[in-house]
């Protein structure tokens, strides 16, 4: 049978089931593979299209041009043709619901794809008896996992908000013309008239010019070669990456490579390291030659060879239960030479592969292989061990014990076949461990040596079991397991019941290594003014040591280690210490951050804030969503999050923007993440690079969209002015949708092509990032300043054409608009840091297409009157005045007052 569990796909919470993982197999039968498929997308799918559009309708701008464009099935109400209402709605609206749908079939894909990779593990295989699947609410990584929120970027809301300034503006000027008609007449269907005149104040295309940046941005990243692999499950929140003040990460795996090595084996009186492996592999030999090798008339050993059996003794013990306590599988495959059935029968070497759920599990296999204990076989009921001698050793599997987070130990029960005796074997974490073993005065002092030199520690302990004694055991253990009531509690104490005066045999220590580049990119981090967090599972001094060996922790800088506390008056004065402290990092265990976060909330986080770096180890996974939500409540600051495991879905979720890393733990965390990488260094780019180009990009963008509105806008409130307060168009038809689209729209939206610096100079200087975190390229200042550039603009283009014109009214649309998109394309160019060849062709092909136009709006345009001198010179003199003191106070600025990047780009 293979057993899986199933849980709903965190990239698309709700709509598809996926396959997390297999567990174990057997080999008794053999029926044809069974073939996983998600299960199809029905209801829910037919309610997407109203999801997207009632997500889309929450933004304020969107739900007022659709109230808009129903107004003009009104009669009193209508000021021109339907379509140059619903039109640009209906794009809008098609543009958001396309990129939905593209995303939803790109997350489709990704299910497909990860439940044909598990299909393709149960085939490896060849054939199965059957598939058990193990779904529903109750599983443990659903409970450790957070429902997922709906992330809306902090900039759309900071858009959102400005247009509801710009409404607020449209009403005004709005009620301010209908006062200066001293409110004659129908006065509140002229407010209508002139809310809808006044309506391009408010501009339809911001929102679906800043959906189209985002697909640009997303498809930068996704193309850059510099951080292959990268890709972005979210591409409505790119400009979150520019402006992270916190960086929560875990570390087995994200930090680390999760590759593990082994590296010490502690016996108490004698440890044995990487240089000392030999002596391991010689006292494992040993044991199985010694009586072969002993001369027959030999009464009694001599002293020295009984204190080398002692430690032989002692070793081998050792060794067996690691090989013996775990989860591992030995699986053969074919390498060409022989095929799988030959392998698995012949145990070959060379065709073996351990499978399990843990890579600690694995590399202490691969030691037990590598002293001489190999594990050649293992099924439900039994496990094959070989020794030096190539003898099998048959063992009967008669209870495991798996690992949980709550235990944090696993036991295994066995009978030798060869002797019959019956051995209980566990390991687990030294703190459960301590309670378990029998007295003894090293575990606890080795075991805290061991962590600081960053190693993952566990204790391994047995205890022999009479016939008898195992018998009642399992009696107990059975009718336990067949209780109503109490299941769990009750199957629990019977196991602690064996759980006691257990003889430790040794502590374990592998060693996780770093990942590629981890401490430069840290270091960019923090110089960008990103405070890093680390949240892990680990012991605290464990978690310690990785963190001043990934420079998490900078050398000059103290460790304030939170002691442990149980109750509020020591979290008081725990609190009351680390208040003393000053420029100091943070270590805290998730038992003392709960009592404290209980009783001292407030006050825990103001001071956690202000260190340079915290590290909270023995965190649970919903632990790490809480702290992610503190931050967010406390701070108001963006928090980004970064983890490769089941166990980081719930932070990764939380955060405001979440990045999974692809790592051995499966693909969970990036696919539940709005980004995924495939190692920590590419984060440095992610953020210092794209982050921050996206953001400046839709920065500028989204203010020129507004100031384009604004100039046509001050246009008309001028004309109406002049014409005794008229809720009459200026421009009608044709005219006003060409304006934010064919003759303006490509060059605008070029703009998601500019950039201040090169991106290596914004990897090199982090600094430049630290800016953007004040959300200085979007505020109410830089609002400001366009709204008073639109309105000095849009005056001067339509007062100058007023004043310029001869003698018919068509003239001054032409004088005026032609100056209009004039101006447009002189503002982009002004607005252009560093020029694109795309940029240049947006620019020439919208002024040609204008030029084109012209012959077909007679309607509008005195086509004669474009082709003489006064019109041209008009034109000229106008676009000159409205364009020439914004190109000298630009080069002012730029001399006396520039930017922090000018110097890096000159």
């Amino acid at each position: 049978f293979f057993f899986f569990e199933t849980e709903f796909c965190s990239c698309c919470p709700g709509w598809s089931a996926m396959v997390r993982s297999w567990l174990t197999a057997t080999s008794s039968s053999r029926v044809q593979a069974i073939l996983l498929q998600p299960p199809e997308y029905v209801f829910l799918c037919c309610l997407a299209p109203f999801q997207v559009l009632f997500n889309q309708f929450k933004y304020f701008f969107n739900l007022y041009f659709l109230l808009l464009a129903c107004s003009q099935f009104v009669p009193e109400m209508r000021l021109g043709a339907l379509y140059t209402y619903w039109v640009p709605l209906g794009f809008v609206l098609a543009v958001t619901v396309i990129r939905e749908a593209v995303e939803e079939i790109r997350c489709y894909v990704r299910d497909k794809e990860v439940n044909s990779q598990v299909y393709s593990r149960l085939t490896a295989r060849g054939t199965v008896v059957g598939v058990v699947l193990y779904t529903g609410r109750e599983l443990r990584s659903v409970m450790n996992t957070s429902n997922p929120r709906s992330k809306i970027g902090l900039f759309d809301l900071e858009v959102n908000c400005l247009t509801k300034i710009l409404f607020g503006a449209l009403v005004v000027v709005s009620l301010v013309m209908v006062a200066l008609q001293h409110f004659a007449g129908r006065w509140y269907l002229q407010i209508i008239r002139f809310l809808l005149l006044f309506s391009n104040i408010i501009p339809i295309s911001l929102r679906v010019n800043l959906d189209m940046g985002k697909i640009v941005y997303s498809w930068v990243i996704r193309r850059d070669s510099k951080i292959p692999g990268t890709v972005v499950r979210s591409s409505t929140i790119p400009e979150q990456l520019g402006r992270i003040s916190y960086l929560l990460t875990d570390k087995t795996g994200t930090l680390t490579q999760n590759e593990m090595i082994f590296k010490r084996l502690h016996l108490g009186t004698v440890a044995y390291g990487l240089d000392s492996m030999d002596e391991v592999q010689s006292h494992i030999f040993s044991i199985y030659t010694q009586q072969s090798q002993d001369p027959p008339a030999q009464k009694g050993p001599t002293l020295t060879t009984k204190v080398r059996r002692t430690m032989s003794s002692r070793v081998h013990e050792a060794v067996k239960a690691i090989a013996l306590c775990h989860n591992v599988t030995p699986v053969y495959e074919s390498n060409g030479v022989t095929d799988q059935a030959e392998a698995e029968k012949q145990y070959e070497d060379s065709c073996r592969v351990y499978q399990a759920s843990s890579p600690d599990e694995v590399a202490l296999v691969q030691w037990t292989e590598s002293v001489g204990l190999t594990l050649v076989g293992r099924d439900q009921s039994s496990m094959q061990l070989r020794t030096p001698g190539d003898q099998i050793l048959n063992f009967t599997i008669l209870q495991i014990f798996p690992f949980t987070y709550e235990s944090k130990r696993m036991g295994i029960i066995v009978r030798d076949e060869s002797t019959g005796e019956i051995t209980f074997y566990m390991k687990g974490a030294d703190v459960v461990m301590a309670g378990i073993v029998q007295y003894n005065d090293w575990l606890e002092e080795e075991c805290g040596n061991m962590a600081r030199e960053g190693l993952r520690v566990l204790v391994v302990a047995k205890k022999s079991l009479a016939e008898e004694q195992y018998q009642d055991f399992e009696a107990r253990y059975v009718q336990a397991k067949l209780s109503v009531h109490d299941r769990s509690l009750k199957v629990a104490t019977v196991i602690e019941s064996l759980e006691m005066e257990m003889e430790l045999l040794c502590l374990t220590g592998v060693e996780d290594q770093l990942q590629a580049d981890v401490r430069p990119t840290l270091e960019t981090l923090r110089n960008a003014g990103i405070k890093v967090w680390m949240l892990t599972g680990d012991k605290l001094e464990t978690a310690t040591c990785t963190a001043k060996n990934a420079h998490l922790v900078t050398r000059n800088q103290d460790i304030h280690v939170f002691r442990l506390v149980t109750n509020r008056g020591e979290a008081h004065l725990e609190l009351n210490a680390f208040r003393r402290k000053h420029d100091c990092a943070l270590v805290i265990s998730g038992d003392s951050l709960e009592v404290c976060l209980k009783y001292y909330e407030y006050e825990f986080m103001e001071l956690a804030c202000q260190c340079p770096a915290v590290v909270c180890c023995r965190c649970a996974p919903t632990q790490k969503a809480q702290i992610v939500r503190l931050l967010q409540e406390r701070t108001g600051k963006l928090t980004c999050a970064v983890g490769d495991g089941g166990n980081d879905v719930s932070m990764i979720q939380e955060s405001d923007c979440g990045v999974g890393v692809e790592g051995k733990e499966g693909k969970q965390a990036s696919l539940a993440a709005d980004f995924s990488i495939t190692q920590f260094k590419h984060l440095g780019r992610l953020l210092m690079v794209h982050g921050r180009n996206s953001y400046k990009r839709s920065a500028a963008l989204s203010q020129f969209v507004i100031h384009r509105s604004l100039c046509i806008s001050t246009m008309q409130a001028v004309f109406s002015s002049v014409f005794y307060f008229a809720s009459v168009p200026l421009y009608q038809g044709f005219l006003i949708i060409g304006y934010s689209t064919i003759y303006t729209m490509f060059p605008v939206f070029s703009l998601v092509l500019d950039k201040d610096v090169k991106s290596e100079v914004a990897m090199l200087y982090p600094e430049l990032y630290k800016d953007l975190l004040k959300g200085r390229p979007l505020s109410y200042k830089t609002f400001l300043i366009w709204v008073l550039i639109s309105i000095y603009q849009g005056s001067t283009i339509m007062y100058g054409a007023l004043l310029l014109f001869e003698s018919e009214f068509v003239h001054i649309v032409a004088i005026s608009f032609t100056s209009l998109i004039l101006t447009e394309l002189l503002m982009v160019a002004l607005t252009i840091q560093t020029w694109h060849w795309l940029m240049t062709v947006a620019e020439l092909l919208s002024l040609a297409c204008y030029i084109a136009s012209l012959v077909f709006l007679h309607e509008f345009i005195d086509v004669y009157f474009i082709a003489t001198l006064s019109f041209l010179w008009k034109v000229s003199v106008i676009t000159l005045v409205s364009c020439l003191p914004l190109y000298v106070l630009k080069y002012l600025r730029r001399r006396f007052s520039p930017p922090s990047y000018s110097k890096l780009t000159s």
